[in-house]
């Protein structure tokens, strides 16, 4: 990547987006395998992250396992841009929101512990904007394991797995709240988080373990900012198809070489027909474009009309919110 020179960066970057180690010194392991030290290897990922190019070292949670999430957009005035995307930042349910080009303009993630909360969190911001909010839930994912390589080759995405939420256990929701915030940049990050939740490291440490190999933690690792490293022309391309049309088309678009996400959702009758998402994240407008050509030309795809949404400007991204703030204080 153009953004990131450093050959010892790109490697941090690269190899450690998933299987994030869970251990005492899991910094002393990622400085092994890269002939640092550990102290250097923090220092590193701090500074990605003070200069933006990295989120957090920690969790994303699989959408649906053990939380409520939708995606959901409202066609702001021009004029009320700023308004309405900060009215819909200050919910502490929204995790992401982004400007895109079309009339239906902001485009945001609401999330909560379950759907009662997610529908309050609409129903807010349909009050305080004015503003029709499409409620766009998840019917199944194909690919929502986003990661991003720093140094080519293909994109290395596991298979689905399989996830078996009647692992949770009392104050798990605390520990994945902590998780998809971020672990500390020290040391010992997981007797620093057990120290935060007033807990034994050794029983987070293994409640980490069992919530990663329920498949209820879908990524450990850096989360990086895909805009801030490069990838800053991207795409939400939305497919109108027919129902029975999706169990063919949402496998190989989501395999298809440049989609990072793809996954099956609800129309909104007469407003949004369509039920195909994609996502494209590119160095170019003309790159994805590239991207999206190649896509239409599936079989899969044949005769689908498609929308092509780019993003202009991130308002918010952050992880989901898993317990409400009332409870998590």
């Amino acid at each position: 990547m153009r953004h990131i020179t450093d050959p010892i960066d790109r490697r941090l970057l690269d190899e450690f987006q998933r299987d994030f180690p869970i251990t005492e010194r899991p910094f002393q392991m990622l400085g092994n395998a890269l002939g640092l030290d550990e102290a250097e290897v923090i220092h590193r990922l701090s500074r990605m992250r003070a200069t933006g190019r990295i989120t957090r070292v920690g969790a994303t949670i699989t959408p649906g396992a053990v939380t409520a999430s939708t995606l959901a957009a409202v066609a702001a005035p021009e004029d009320r841009l700023e308004e309405v995307a900060a009215l819909i930042d200050a919910e502490p349910g929204v995790n992401h929101n982004y400007q895109r080009e079309d009339a239906w303009n902001l485009w945001f993630v609401a999330t909560g512990p379950d759907r009662a909360h997610v529908n309050d969190t609409l129903a807010r911001i349909s009050r305080s904007t004015g503003l029709q909010v499409l409620d766009l839930r998840l019917v199944r994912p194909f690919n929502v394991d986003l990661g991003f390589r720093m140094t080519g080759g293909a994109k290395n995405v596991p298979t689905a797995r399989k996830v078996d939420a009647s692992v949770m256990r009392k104050g798990d929701r605390c520990l994945l709240q902590s998780l998809s915030s971020g672990l500390f940049l020290v040391s010992e990050p997981y007797a620093a988080l057990a120290r935060s939740l007033k807990r034994d490291v050794t029983d987070v440490m293994e409640r980490v373990e069992a919530l990663h190999a329920a498949g209820i933690i879908s990524r450990l690792g850096v989360i990086v900012r895909h805009r801030a490293l490069g990838w800053s022309a991207n795409a939400m391309v939305v497919w109108d198809l027919p129902a029975e049309q999706i169990e063919t088309a949402g496998p190989a678009l989501a395999a298809f070489p440049g989609v990072t996400l793809c996954y099956e959702r609800n129309p909104v009758p007469d407003v949004w027909p369509y039920r195909l998402y994609s996502m494209i994240h590119a160095r170019t407008r003309n790159e994805a474009l590239d991207v999206l050509a190649g896509a239409i030309a599936l079989p899969e795809l044949a005769g689908a009309r498609n929308k092509v949404l780019f993003s202009t400007r991130c308002f918010k991204q952050t992880g989901a919110l898993i317990q409400a703030k009332e409870v998590a204080a």
